[in-house]
């Protein structure tokens, strides 16, 4: 039973009181100000504050993932007793800290990146000189032909270079473009780099190609510029001289070694700066969470006339009325107010919110129910009758021996690992379902009934024949026929001294097997026992609001809601068990050739005919055609 109460929170100990009752989760609170705009309410203030550390924990988050070596194979760890929400202080001081830190980590960073940035350019640089000394040699000048016509002097035209990088995958249509632009009037070289250069904007190794274009003129120059631009290209100086790139080269080596140093002090220190935030980031985004789950429950509360306390109306079971005083009480003292928080129950018209109490072995069945729908107040939950139900319709549907030891096994390990983090954080429904020992059931039921079936697998029985397979006769026997080849045949079962007949009485034998129709007969076996289990499980379902109905005092719903469902239920469905169980039960396999046809008379009951191709399944048949009436009459009922 669950009550609505009235909390009268002293404006200094409200924040307290409400942290205690979260903590507790005991009630559930009403917004007594559904008109006021959110960024309009009393605590508006805090709640920002909460959601600013909340971004710079994201961010701090962000860089964990992305920088920490080695790198978290999942979330963050939590801390080991669950933080209380901090108080006004502790908030300030969390905020003062993590900020900090994140200044910390973006300039670190920003250096780290920097540096990055710098070797891999450098690194590009050095590999540009080095892979393309033996195309220049020492030559720097070519004589050409001047270009008007009659000329009698040669002239002597200074040879330009221009080298860099480009992405390997942009080299055809980079050629391609220069080729096109300056009509051959240039000497285009590429060479794919020795190793790997990381690119520092995304990480990524990458197998540069070096190029070294050759071109005589100015405006060829430009051109050539303006292409290398438009690719993105790294172009770095060449200088002509063979000693002044070597020059270079051995400057380049020197500060590669100076960046590696620095980057490998600055990754150490920025190491550091995450193994704090490591440590303390849990703690601080729970802490708070809650922080800001209570100003955002402080914000539902009314002021009083006085504005000396804030009221609060909850709903809380009857049973938990002493914990709720207790909690006001303890979040009184902590605050070290004066004057006590206290309740008042208060009647109300309104319906009150469902409540189930769950425990780690129930949680996973109530989902599965919550997931179709959420029973009404003090209605009867079908989550208690699905802990059997469940895992006996998913063994029968889907369970034999082996796959359902299998489950067992695998279900039983999550349970005896259910205190790991990992698991305990999952958000996944059917690994919590193992985890609350409904795997174990269910691989537990998937097991029995087909080791009642007599199945390990497709192929495996448990038990051997109770038939005689050495004695073929043509004579008919109880229970068990076969067809071997084109011969029809029966085969008699074993006969005991002390119990007769030993055939199965209920359930297929594992000879069936030699049978020409063996997956016809199981398949429609199994259908039949899959529609009998599934109509009992639905009209137990059905019986269950007769409970709900004289609980509310709803006697009228049992004549007028109830009568109706049930007589439909028995006359359509019902009659269609009642002839699968009677055929079962009168024909054996003597008169399977002249057994009626239930699908006939099923089709035949609501067409008020009769096929005279069909026999008459019993005596008085007639009987289904009130039958159709009666569900006729239930439907407007």
């Amino acid at each position: 039973e669950v009550c609505l109460a009235q909390l009268f929170l002293q404006s200094g100990s409200a924040y307290n009181c409400v942290s205690e009752l979260g903590e507790l989760g005991l009630v559930e609170f009403r917004d007594l100000n559904p008109s006021v705009n959110a960024f309009q309410r009393k605590y508006v203030g805090e709640v920002r504050r909460c959601e600013e550390m909340e971004k710079t924990f994201t961010f701090l988050e962000q860089e964990i993932r992305r920088s920490l070596s080695p790198p978290l194979s999942g979330p963050l760890p939590l801390p080991g007793p669950a933080p209380p929400a901090p108080q006004a202080r502790e908030a300030l001081q969390i905020q003062e800290e993590s900020e900090r830190l994140a200044q910390e980590l973006r300039e670190v960073s920003r250096n780290r990146d920097s540096l990055r940035s710098q070797l891999a350019s450098l690194t590009q640089y050095k590999r540009v000189l080095q892979q393309t000394h033996s195309l220049t040699g020492s030559l720097t000048q070519v004589s050409l032909s001047p270009v008007e016509s009659g000329a009698e002097h040669r002239q002597d035209v200074r040879l330009s270079f221009i080298a860099g990088v480009i992405h390997p995958w942009k080299v055809p249509a980079f050629e391609r473009l220069l080729w096109r632009a300056c009509r051959g009037y240039i000497i285009v070289n590429f060479r794919e780099m020795e190793e790997p250069v990381e690119v520092p904007e995304t990480g990524e190794m990458v197998q540069w190609t070096v190029f070294l274009i050759s071109y005589w003129g100015d405006q060829i120059g430009q051109k050539v510029k303006k292409i290398c631009d438009c690719y993105h290209t790294n172009i770095f100086a060449y200088p002509e001289s063979a000693n002044e790139r070597q020059e270079i080269l051995e400057g380049l080596e020197k500060r590669i070694e100076e960046i590696i140093s620095v980057l490998s002090q600055t990754e150490h220190f920025l190491q550091q700066v995450l193994s704090k935030a490591v440590a303390s980031l849990p703690q601080w985004m729970v802490q708070i969470r809650k922080s800001k789950a209570v100003y955002l429950v402080l914000n539902m509360c009314s002021v009083s006339v006085t504005e000396k306390c804030l009221i609060a109306e909850v709903w809380c079971p009857v049973t938990e009325l002493h914990r709720l005083n207790t909690a006001l009480r303890e979040g009184s003292s902590k605050s070290g107010s004066g004057v006590d928080s206290f309740y008042n129950r208060i009647p109300s018209s309104d319906v009150p919110p469902t409540l189930f109490r769950t425990n780690s072995f129930t949680a996973g069945f109530q989902t599965i129910v919550d997931a179709y729908g959420v029973a009404s107040y003090r209605e009867v939950n079908p989550a208690l009758y699905t802990i059997i139900t469940f895992p006996f319709l998913f063994a029968v549907m889907f369970g034999d021996v082996g796959h359902g030891i299998l489950m067992t096994v695998f279900a039983l390990w999550m349970v005896l690992e259910e205190k790991d983090p990992k698991l305990r954080r999952s958000t996944n429904e059917v690994c919590a379902l193992c985890v609350c020992e409904g795997g174990v059931r269910s691989g537990l039921y998937q097991s029995v009934p087909e080791s009642v079936r007599q199945r390990v697998s497709q192929c495996i029985s448990l038990s051997p024949s109770q038939c005689d397979s050495g004695s073929l006769s043509v004579t008919v026997c109880p229970r068990v026929s076969a067809t071997v080849g084109s011969l029809s045949v029966t085969v008699c079962p074993r006969v005991s001294a002390t119990v007769g007949l030993s055939v199965y009485q209920s359930v297929p034998e594992s000879i069936w097997s030699l049978s020409n129709n063996h997956l016809n007969f199981l398949n429609s076996y199994k259908m039949k026992m899959s529609v009998i289990i599934g109509i009992i499980h639905m009209t137990f379902g059905v019986c269950l609001s007769v409970c709900n109905y004289r609980h509310f005092q709803e006697i009228s719903s049992i004549f007028l809601v109830f009568l109706p469902e049930v007589v439909f239920m028995l006359c359509l469905f019902g009659y269609l068990v009642f002839m699968i169980l009677f055929k079962w039960v009168v024909y054996g396999p003597g008169q399977s050739r002249t057994a009626p046809s239930i699908l006939i008379h099923f089709i035949d009951m609501f067409l008020f005919s009769s096929s005279k191709d069909n026999a008459e399944l019993y005596t008085g048949q007639v009987l289904s055609a009130h039958l159709s009436v009666c569900l006729s009459v239930s439907v407007p009922w």
